[in-house]
């Protein structure tokens, strides 16, 4: 009886997200005195899982799940599930798991619970520690059924290096019949993904308009960061909706979240509060983000972020 983990690749190569649900896996998998195996569809290179603790990996490599397909790779998972004799099952919390979660759980008769930030408490009952209200509050979760399905909150618990020797077996499912077609998948390909980002610069209509971008794009780059905005102004045109980050957008659990020219709206707030530093450049003292931020400067972005860059690059150059 192994504790089972889904790991998440793109093109090939594991998120940063599946490193860590390896990571709370292998502290599981400890706590039950079992192994950890890992479950990957189309990774190129699956040794990197052992760094973080997984002992066996089971290989999927099918050219009908290039796609995402959230009742096919749900199938996939429960059958790696049932061959293992999984009772525990780990996946993390990105927009894929959290769209094939509940159809894996339905699959297997399994109790879910998602948004889970720490290791068990207690693995008999199984209980955890969950954030709710849109992480304003926490929520302890008994899971009574024989199997359980655990939902990893994006950055809560940490990549932790455990090396193991990972032994790797092809694993040929049978996929189900599926209603939906994938036409087409438009990604961008030369930025930091939002999903994936340590460090995430925001933006909102305090820019005055998508022609002074450029200082958002370039303190991105020299902080090695992905680029966001608020919903005013991917409404707007300014920015591809892609980066609208908040409660109606993209959920952001960075270790930074810096945000700049953005009053903080309930909505917007809500998705990024589980950042673990949140810091706001805004002209007006008064505006709601300064009470959620841990470090705030009151003062003109367009005087602001410049020198903020230039300090950073002189920072970057003297410690090269």
């Amino acid at each position: 009886m192994s504790v089972l983990v889904y790991t998440e690749s793109e093109n090939g190569k594991f998120k940063k997200t599946a490193l860590e649900v390896a990571s709370y896996a292998k502290a599981v998998a400890n706590q039950l005195g079992t192994t950890v195996t890992a479950v990957t569809v189309n990774a190129a290179d699956t040794s990197e899982l052992a760094n973080y603790g997984v002992d066996k990996v089971l290989n999927v490599s099918n050219s009908a799940l290039d796609a995402f397909n959230a009742k096919s790779y749900a199938s996939v998972i429960k059958q790696a599930a049932e061959k293992e004799d999984a009772k525990v099952v780990i996946v993390s919390q990105s927009a894929d798991s959290k769209y094939l979660a509940p159809i894996l759980a339905v699959g297997l008769n399994a109790g879910y619970a998602s948004n889970v930030m720490e290791a068990p408490s207690s693995t008999s009952p199984f209980t955890v520690k969950r954030t709710a209200f849109t992480n304003k509050a926490f929520n302890i979760t008994t899971i009574n059924t024989d199997v359980k399905v655990v939902g990893v909150s994006n950055n809560s618990f940490g990549l932790v290096e455990n090396s193991a020797s990972a032994s790797s077996e092809d694993f040929a499912p049978t996929l189900p019949e599926s209603g939906v077609t994938v036409q087409s998948v438009d990604k961008a390909t030369d930025k930091v993904t939002i999903a994936d980002a340590e460090i995430v610069v925001s933006a909102g209509r305090g820019m005055k308009g998508p022609e002074n971008w450029g200082m958002i794009e370039e303190l991105a780059e020299v902080l090695g960061a992905a680029t966001a905005c608020s919903k005013p102004v991917s409404d707007l045109g300014w920015r591809p909706h892609s980066e609208h980050v908040g409660q109606t957008g993209k959920p952001v659990a960075s270790n930074l979240y810096i945000a700049i020219g953005i009053s903080g709206a309930i909505q917007h707030l809500a998705g990024i509060n589980a950042s673990k530093v949140k810091v706001v450049i805004n002209t007006d003292p008064e505006a709601p983000f300064f009470k959620a931020a841990d470090y705030g400067v009151v003062g003109d972005a367009f005087e602001v972020v410049p020198a903020l860059i230039e300090k950073l690059k002189a920072f970057k150059a003297a410690n090269a």
